[in-house]
């Protein structure tokens, strides 16, 4: 869990695994094995990439993030920030009310569009993780 974690904040932040290692002040092959999982810091070294990145020990070692929100829950966030900002224009144009509510409807549907190419029609094939294809369940 920490290595995919720290690898995910590390990509997320924009930083190779070098400039990763001179912030930390190790060598980058050290940071490449903690991302391969084949070494673990000890626990000041944990403390600084939490302090780092911005996060906790507690997540960087696998507890939920108390950060980690649902999409709805997230939207709902968006939705409330735009119909907050006053005078709110896209392209020259004031944004109204039922705007926004077209903005965030347009962006479900975008997300159960995604949603929906990732799941497999009824009766095709799919992909299982090891690579095999089986036939979709539920027939």
């Amino acid at each position: 869990m920490l290595h995919e974690r720290l690898r995910r904040l590390r990509l997320l932040k924009g930083m190779s695994q070098a400039q990763l290692a001179r912030a930390l002040g190790v060598s980058p092959s050290t940071i490449g094995m903690y991302e391969q999982g084949r070494r673990e810091p000890d626990h000041n070294m944990l403390i600084r990439i939490a302090k780092l990145f911005d996060t906790t020990v507690d997540f960087l070692l696998g507890a939920p993030s108390r950060r980690d929100k649902s999409f709805e829950e997230l939207l709902g966030e968006f939705k409330r920030s735009l119909m907050q900002q006053e005078g709110l224009m896209f392209n020259g144009v004031l944004l109204e009310d039922g705007d926004v509510e077209l903005i965030v409807d347009a962006i479900r549907q975008g997300a159960q569009l995604a949603v929906s190419r990732k799941q497999p029609e009824k009766g095709e094939t799919k992909k299982t993780p090891a690579g095999s294809r089986r036939k979709k369940e539920g027939r």
